[in-house]
């Protein structure tokens, strides 16, 4: 197997790490990665959120699996993009991931299934959240 591990931090790192000792992954690659990274992977100068880049790499590396990390890789939509081009990725779409993207999303959710949270309020306006 190929792998991708999509992003920089060290839970990146530990998921290139493991997944590297499986004798059925040949190669696992780090999109952007770090130092750490490298002594595991390959890594790849791809930033993290920018899917078209990403899933263009998938395909012309013949990606067998991808693994996203980061928040923000989830909430620009990467997994819904490897997804539509029939490629196996591991992590929840943009939508599942507001519940970890978007606090408001959250706890509006909270709310409306009427498990207990602080209250709270949202507001687009600086000037609106100061009265």
């Amino acid at each position: 197997m190929r792998v991708l591990v999509i992003g920089n931090g060290g839970r990146e790192h530990a998921l290139a790490w493991k997944i590297g000792q499986s004798p059925r992954v040949k190669q696992v690659f780090v999109a952007p990665g770090n130092a750490g990274t490298a002594l595991e992977a390959v890594n790849v100068d791809i930033s993290a959120t920018d899917v078209t880049e990403l899933v263009s790499f998938a395909k012309r590396e013949k990606i067998d699996l991808t693994v996203v990390g980061p928040e923000a890789s989830l909430a620009a939509g990467i997994v819904d993009s490897l997804e539509s081009e029939k490629l196996r990725v591991f992590g929840p779409t943009r939508a599942a991931a507001q519940l970890e993207s978007s606090k408001a999303f959250c706890k509006n959710l909270l709310r409306q299934a009427d498990v207990p949270t602080a209250d709270f309020q949202v507001f687009r306006e600086h000037d609106d959240a100061m009265r």
